[in-house]
């Protein structure tokens, strides 16, 4: 594992997380580690450039790691992983492989499950294509699962952190103070006090709704100026933010062992965390020094400037 550049808060690796954990320079970083926020590859039945395995070999690939990122988290340290959808070859049933993964890594980690997150993007486009396109006896596959877990039942976490902009009519009810208070048909019994409080914001739900469209960003930009083809499964930058806010402070350490465009490491500098990104593919380490050219300077190991 090479160092392929440094930022003023992080270090983006040069190699495999396999390889890393065997690594005099990640073992320093046990029990230092507040959040690992990763998208590892999905286990898919195409063949991906990226890499990405498939079957039970995905599971059992997965699951070994889940040990190596327990001993990295601090005590009350969380992971975030994202293990999107597959569908069974030649038909149109879901596999099961994605929830089979992730309970083969939650056990072999020893880890609390602290909740599901589903992240809603409105603009993928539909598929799996032959049952959604052709044969039209399916909807499209707009979601994938982003799952919170812990060493701990109590992990570091403040909603305060991520809340939402009021709505027009809670910003009236507030101002108003007019609530109809009472039984509901559910027979929930709503009080007047915790619904007109200003909490200076909306809790969020569990669903996050982000559509995957940048057209102009910084890292698209360079990419291009340097001739770069982008990483075809980018992360959208809210939802690392999201969860960095949610599960850090400032200045802890945020670790992302399949860093593709490093969207954590950018989304950890600009949020003033500290990070840490591993990533096998040279040429999605170069091109993601596009996204820290108006943030932050970047110092290229000799690997990038040969």
């Amino acid at each position: 594992m090479k160092i392929a550049y440094k930022t003023k808060r992080g270090i983006f690796y040069y190699g495999l997380i396999e390889n890393a954990f065997n690594s005099k320079k990640l073992v320093s970083y046990k029990g230092k580690v507040n959040l690992i926020l990763t998208s590892p590859p999905f286990p898919l039945n195409r063949k991906k450039k990226y890499g990405n395995r498939q079957g039970k070999e995905y599971i059992e690939w997965l699951s070994k790691l889940a040990a190596k990122f327990s001993e990295l988290i601090t005590e009350d340290g969380s992971i975030v992983i994202e293990i999107g959808n597959s569908w069974n070859k030649g038909e149109p049933t879901m596999s099961t492989l994605a929830l089979e993964a992730l309970l083969a890594f939650k056990e072999k980690g020893n880890l609390y499950l602290c909740q599901q997150f589903v992240w809603n993007n409105p603009a993928k486009l539909p598929t799996p294509t032959q049952w959604v396109n052709i044969k039209r006896n399916r909807l499209k596959d707009s979601f994938t699962n982003i799952w919170w877990l812990s060493k701990s039942p109590y992990p570091k976490a403040d909603n305060k952190k991520v809340l939402l902009e009021y709505s027009e009519s809670m910003k009236r009810l507030i101002k108003t103070k007019r609530y109809n208070s009472g039984i509901r048909p559910s027979e929930h019994s709503i009080g007047k006090a915790s619904f007109l409080n200003d909490n200076r914001g909306a809790i969020p739900s569990n669903v996050l709704t982000y559509a995957n469209t940048q057209s102009g960003s910084d890292y698209q930009k360079y990419c291009l100026s340097k001739n770069i083809k982008p990483h075809p499964a980018r992360m959208v930058p809210q939802i690392s933010e999201f969860f960095i806010k949610l599960l850090t402070d400032e200045n802890d350490l945020v670790f992302d062992p399949f860093g593709g465009s490093n969207t954590t490491g950018y989304s950890a500098e600009k949020l003033n965390r500290n990070w840490i990104s591993v990533e096998p593919n040279l040429n999605y380490i170069i091109g993601s020094i596009g996204r820290f050219e108006n943030l932050s300077r970047v110092k290229r190991s000799k690997i990038i400037d040969n």
